[in-house]
């Protein structure tokens, strides 16, 4: 799993993101969050990379 910056041009990235969510509800956003995270998953493909993501972004999470 990469943790250092690894996107050039990683502001342009950023506004690219929330451009896309302008307009849309909170619902509609988070069903483009989760088609997008789908697709990124795809993308990258290795199980174990992919678990190791999901643990570490649950660990950033704030308490409930």
């Amino acid at each position: 799993m990469i943790t250092r910056p690894n996107i050039p041009n990683a502001d342009d990235f950023y506004q690219a993101l929330i451009a896309a969510h302008e307009g849309l509800s909170e619902t509609q956003s988070a069903e483009l969050n989760a088609r997008l995270v789908l697709l990124l998953a795809n993308q990258i493909g290795d199980q174990r990379v992919l678990t190791r993501c999901i643990e570490a972004a649950r660990a950033c999470a704030p308490a409930a």
